[in-house]
């Protein structure tokens, strides 16, 4: 891949990443949303699918390159693929905390413009008894909000400077997480879906294939360590 061409691409990624959001807004004001079923709940399957979906392809990202010379360069878009996941997992959480929960946006909106800017703060107060009841008792909210926990703090140490800062091994063991995270993505997915629903399986496949990639690697990497250890 030419280095020339990777700002291109990188135009190209933000447009196929930012693709399925612009998507979900036009559904909203088309009102095309308003035809599903389940409007709200649409939406939150949606974006909790990209955001799985495009964190799949930010750990695929790895292997690929190390497949040939040639492909190196994808390195490269990692972190900005990465950084869409949690965009599409914050949405997802958005949904829920502002829709599911029964957060009152219009009088949040009217607050702000009547100059009390503390009635988001009410709002939130209000209902987050509810959010507290749903934490406590479902599973799938509990590893969901782990994965979402995990992805925000890659995201907030992802900058260069912070990598600096926290010093190369470091960086890399906290960056590990992002298995950590994927794993419990699908493991929410699961445990969302009733029983005999098979919808997350092709992902958990997924997600399975490149975990043991890496092993793989890490398994191959230590004997090429230890053979050239002995060698010397």
């Amino acid at each position: 891949m030419p280095t020339r061409l990777i700002p291109y691409l990188k135009i190209l990624v933000h447009l196929l990443c930012l693709a399925p959001f612009l998507y979900l807004l036009n559904t909203y004001r088309t009102g095309a949303i308003a035809n599903e079923a389940d409007p709200v709940n649409s939406m939150t399957h949606f974006t909790g699918d990209w955001a799985l979906w495009i964190l799949l392809v930010s750990l695929a990202i790895t292997p690929l390159r190390r497949l040939h010379p040639a492909l190196s360069n994808l390195i490269r878009f990692r972190r900005l693929v990465g950084l869409y996941a949690f965009f599409y997992a914050t949405l997802h959480l958005a949904i829920y905390v502002f829709l599911f929960s029964g957060y009152d946006i219009q009088s949040a909106i009217a607050g702000v413009q009547a100059g009390h800017m503390g009635e988001i703060v009410n709002q939130f107060k209000i209902i987050w008894p509810s959010i507290l009841e749903d934490l406590g008792k479902r599973r799938f909210i509990q590893v969901g909000l782990l994965s979402w926990t995990i992805l925000l703090a890659l995201t907030l140490t992802s900058p260069m400077v912070v990598l600096r800062k926290m010093g190369g091994k470091n960086w890399q063991r906290l960056h590990r997480l992002v298995y950590v995270a994927a794993i419990a993505a699908c493991v929410h997915y699961w445990w969302l879906v009733k029983a005999g629903v098979r919808a997350p399986l092709p992902d958990s496949l997924i997600l399975t294939v490149l975990l043991l990639a890496r092993l793989g690697w890490v398994y191959l990497k230590g004997r090429r360590t230890k053979a050239t250890a002995k060698a010397s």
